[in-house]
């Protein structure tokens, strides 16, 4: 006790002071019931299931930030995803979603450890179907095949908002590790009134390979009041490393509120390789519709089917319905 009062009267007689901190225990807990169809080689299986992460993957977290004065904050968070229907984590990791620390204020935003990538952060902000995991055809027919999304190692700026416009540039190091990646990303936005745009790039440059997967995403809403129209548009070259290996793809989708708690949003997406990647598409539709119960908690439901054609061998199908609900605390 002797000690400790010492202690505080040396901090005090050398007039240090306590910046204000804060620590927040966050999550997000989605789930849904649901059939699930599959046809693959003429073989068809229907399962009924209870899977986590219908529109969003489940997770918890704690985040906090020191005042440091002078407008500068020093900022950390880890992030852990996990499955609902079983409790197990994702991944197998400690944090398997985010685990950072870095410092905000006038200039930006600086994060430092495992964070998503600049070219994550606007890769689904124009997807309709609420950008759902599970129902959304753009995240099942979408070209993914090599893609390292919220790697480690990574040093993130954001630029702040400014008329609107915004920016962010991600590096991830391989560290020189055999088979690891360095990943290279930038993102580019505009939002104002009833306009908003992405821009999304990422470079993945993987250990030994002379090729680098590229992934480029363009993506766009206009609110019309009755509706919001969205349109994302995605290249991806050297599909895998493989050199003139390359994908086009496209969604087209529109959310409609028909009251001030339900929202019914469809959505088509396309997917074609080049011969050099195999010469396959990928298509699907899909129809889901959310209903709010409070600032924290929704339904939702929703239908999606999806094709797969190949070159000499039969199209593979695989179709959903789903009813879910999520919670944030």
């Amino acid at each position: 006790m002797k000690k400790s009062l010492i202690a505080l009267a040396v901090l005090a007689a050398s007039g240090a002071s306590f910046a204000q901190s804060n620590v927040t225990l966050y999550g997000l807990a989605d789930i849904w019931v649901g059939s699930v169809k599959t046809e693959t080689a003429g073989v068809s299986t229907t399962q009924t299931l209870m899977e986590s992460g219908g529109v969003n993957s489940s997770r918890w977290g704690m985040k906090g930030s020191e005042d440091l004065g002078g407008g500068l904050k020093a900022n950390f968070k880890l992030e852990q995803g996990f499955k609902l229907d079983t409790g197990a984590a994702s991944a197998g990791q400690a944090f398997s979603r985010e685990s950072y620390v870095g410092f905000s204020g006038g200039f930006g935003e600086v994060k430092l450890g495992k964070v998503w990538t600049a070219y994550d952060d606007v890769s689904g902000a124009s997807d309709a179907m609420f950008d759902s995991g599970a129902l959304a055809p753009m995240n099942i027919v979408f070209r993914s095949v090599g893609y390292s999304g919220n790697p480690g190692n990574t040093i993130y700026y954001a630029s702040p908002s400014m008329g609107g416009f915004a920016a962010a540039v991600s590096y991830s190091l391989d560290e020189n590790v055999l088979g690891a990646a360095a990943v290279s990303s930038l993102n580019l936005t505009y939002g104002a009134g009833p306009i908003a745009v992405q821009f999304g790039y990422q470079v993945e440059d993987l250990d030994a390979t002379s090729d680098d997967t590229k992934f480029m995403r363009v993506g766009g809403s206009y609110d019309f009041g009755m509706a919001v129209a969205k349109l994302t548009y995605g290249k991806v070259t050297d599909v895998g490393n493989v050199n003139g290996a390359d994908t086009s793809e496209y969604q087209l989708g529109v959310d409609v509120p028909v009251g001030p708690a339900l929202t019914v949003s469809a959505s088509y997406a396309k997917s074609d390789d080049n011969a050099a990647a195999g010469d396959q598409s990928r298509k699907g539709y899909g129809i889901a519709a959310a209903y709010t119960l409070s600032k924290r908690t929704f339904l939702y439901t929703g239908y999606t089917n999806n094709k797969f054609s190949q070159v000499s061998a039969s199209d593979d199908t695989v179709s959903a319905f789903a009813v879910g609900v999520q919670h944030k605390f």
